[in-house]
């Protein structure tokens, strides 16, 4: 199993730009504002939310520990 170590900061950067991308879904797909208000709000938010996750995982990658070879630990 791989490991990763996280700070809290790291981890709420992560959850904010998965919740900006389920917002901006969530936007694109209600029908609670009208068409071009809709998509205008959930692009920005799905793409804001893409982009800036793009740093954050190649920094995840980078932090990723080997996995264990002690026994008994899958």
């Amino acid at each position: 199993m791989k490991t990763f170590h996280l700070t809290i900061p790291e981890l709420g950067m992560i959850v904010g730009t998965r919740a900006m991308i389920g917002a901006g879904i969530a936007f694109l797909l209600s029908g609670h504002l009208s068409l071009d208000q809709r998509k205008a709000v959930g692009w920005t938010l799905f793409l804001v939310g893409a982009v800036s996750s793009l740093p954050l995982g190649f920094e995840l990658l980078a932090k990723r520990d080997e996995p264990s070879l002690a026994p008994g630990r899958d």
